[in-house]
């Protein structure tokens, strides 16, 4: 296998609490995950990530490990876990752990020892802060910056046996690690370790950018309602490069294999995903960004969403696609647990649902880069179509609904931009078949399966070969035949159309091309394929093997075509 077998993989994440319940509790868990590896094997991926699973309090989701050595109850134990790593491995499946290492629970022991006293071993392993000079403890406005955290609220939390504040640049029981402490660092280095020798085959490390904070720590530029915008203060910060490259050196360098690196950069530009992704420069093999996933967001952030301009997301992507073309490598993906559903976000879940969940898969998986597939993207899950705020049961929308509240923002419209853009569209339970919940789960669900799995569900899909599923099959089956989609050029097309979304991919000869009409229009496309072979459609029935003249490909509502040339 080769250094960078990653080129062609495709990874498909698994969030467990969703994925398979397979003892009646409502929530999903790991001999789950394992009775469910036949379909990823059907579908063809490579890389299974996993969510968090560690021990954990839950007040994020996972995103708060009390144990990074212990598997949360909740999901099994480390039997399951190894049982559930063979059973991967034997269908030559890898498997990547989530790596959430900016913070911790604050009920995991380090955070436990270091509020404990200040004289604590390890109270410099979390960052601790005196009082803003001149404030009363505890009073608002004494935080020691003015940071917001990124759930809302300060990034600050008293303490009041200590009477200092510790960081939390999440939820208040996600403390940060102060990574500019080694003992920590040699810690978090000996975890992975550990989990490297059980048999895992890399990470997927959260927020990994944000561990190496500019000192000293201080204010940020005010925002409207008090709170300062800390970002530039605490992301890519001074020592994020030497932190990673010392973690290759302690962690991958000295062991056989090749083991993936992904590193969650919210903020980062293109030229620091070059400097986080060069080979020779030894952090990680590709990063995620955000800045497509933005594309969206209004004046009243992600919660106030706007129509998609296509033309806006095209140069995005492009950028990127240029910035890493000679150095460093692209991640691609449109859903995760952190994202809602493409196809009802910039697809049609209604008229053209089918088509339009094929049609932004074509153009997303066909890009150079990795794909990742959420999971139930495959199947063109939806949106939940949440409609009360008590149906909600994550802390980012929670929070939100109460701010904007606050902000008098009509709770008709906060609604509104919660249904759209909440995370827990990603988090209702995979839609295995037309059952009671959806095949999820016999007992009650953490949180309600979509009522759409009576029709929308994998069961439904598997046979038939016009399915989103069989589609999503074809273009991974394509990215392992064809060495083009992995290592070849890319060149944008029609930049400025506001509906095509189209480009062209080369190597050695062999030219790919890929034209999706991303709206409910008839339109033509002034791409040449006249000399390229439809290989990929996805509106199911038979097509023109050409298109009807030189210079032009006539596109039905959300058609996408791919077009192979030797």
């Amino acid at each position: 296998m080769s250094d960078d077998w990653w080129k062609s993989a495709v990874v498909y994440q698994v969030y467990p609490r969703s994925f398979q319940d397979s003892n009646g509790d409502g929530i999903g868990d790991l001999e789950g995950i394992r009775s469910r590896l036949d379909h990823l094997e059907w579908l063809g991926v490579d890389v299974i990530w996993l969510s968090p699973i560690y021990a954990s309090p839950q007040a994020d989701n996972g995103y708060d490990i009390s144990d990074y050595q212990a598997i949360d109850p909740t999901f099994g134990d480390l039997e399951d876990f190894d049982a559930l790593l063979t059973a991967a491995h034997a269908r030559d499946m890898k498997v990547v752990m989530d790596l959430v290492v900016n913070h911790t629970s604050d009920e995991h022991p380090w955070f436990l020892e270091s509020r404990a006293s200040k004289r604590s071993p390890k109270r410099d392993w979390y960052w601790w802060r005196p009082p803003r000079d001149g404030f009363e403890p505890g009073a608002p406005g004494a935080e020691p910056t003015n940071w917001r955290a990124f759930f809302s609220g300060p990034a600050w939390a008293f303490d009041e046996e200590s009477g200092e504040y510790y960081l939390h640049l999440f939820h208040q029981k996600q403390p940060d690690l102060n990574w500019e402490n080694p003992e920590v660092r040699q810690a978090v280095y000996a975890m992975m370790n550990w989990w490297l020798d059980r048999g895992v085959d890399g990470f997927r490390m959260d927020v990994i950018n944000l561990i190496s904070k500019v000192l000293p720590l201080r204010d940020g530029e005010p925002l409207p309602g008090g709170l300062g915008n800390g970002f530039p203060l605490y992301a890519c910060g001074p020592r994020n490069h030497e932190f990673l490259q010392e973690m290759h050196r302690e962690v991958f360098a000295g062991r056989a294999g090749r083991f993936l690196t992904v590193g969650e950069t919210p903020g980062a530009t293109v030229d620091d995903a070059v400097l986080f992704t060069d080979p020779e420069r030894a952090e990680v093999d590709m990063v995620f960004q955000f800045e497509h996933v933005d594309v969206d967001h209004g004046p009243l952030g992600k919660f106030d969403p706007q129509p998609l301009d296509l033309v806006r997301l095209k140069a995005i992507l492009g950028r990127w696609q240029a910035a890493l073309a000679d150095r460093g490598w692209n991640s691609l993906y449109w859903d995760n647990h952190d994202q809602p559903r493409v196809v009802s976000r910039f697809g049609d879940d209604r008229d053209h649902w089918a088509a339009s969940a094929k049609a932004l898969a074509a153009v997303l998986h066909l890009m150079r880069g990795t794909p990742y597939i959420y999971q139930g993207e495959e199947l063109g899950m939806t949106n939940a179509g949440l409609t009360s705020i008590d149906d909600y049961r994550d802390v980012e929308s929670l929070n939100a609904y109460d701010e904007l509240r606050e902000l008098d923002v009509p709770e008709a419209r906060i609604l509104d931009g919660l249904a759209a853009m909440s995370r827990d569209n990603a988090r209702t339970p995979v839609q295995w078949d037309g059952s009671a919940h959806g095949g999820f789960t016999t007992g009650t669900p953490w949180i309600a399966v979509t009522p759409n799995h009576t029709w929308l569900n994998a069961e439904a899909q598997r046979e038939d070969p016009d399915s989103v599923s069989a589609f999503y099959r074809s273009l991974i089956e394509l990215r392992h035949a064809e060495p083009v989609v992995a290592h070849g050029t890319f060149e944008m097309l029609l930049a400025e159309d506001p509906q095509v979304f189209a480009y062209r991919r080369v190597l050695d000869g062999t030219v790919l091309t890929v034209v999706a009409n991303i709206s409910g229009a008839d339109v033509t496309a002034a791409v040449d394929v006249a000399h390229g072979g439809l290989v990929l459609h996805n509106l199911g029935e038979a097509a023109t093997p050409y298109p009807a003249g030189a210079g032009e490909v006539p596109l039905g509502p959300w058609e996408a075509r791919v077009y192979l040339h030797r």
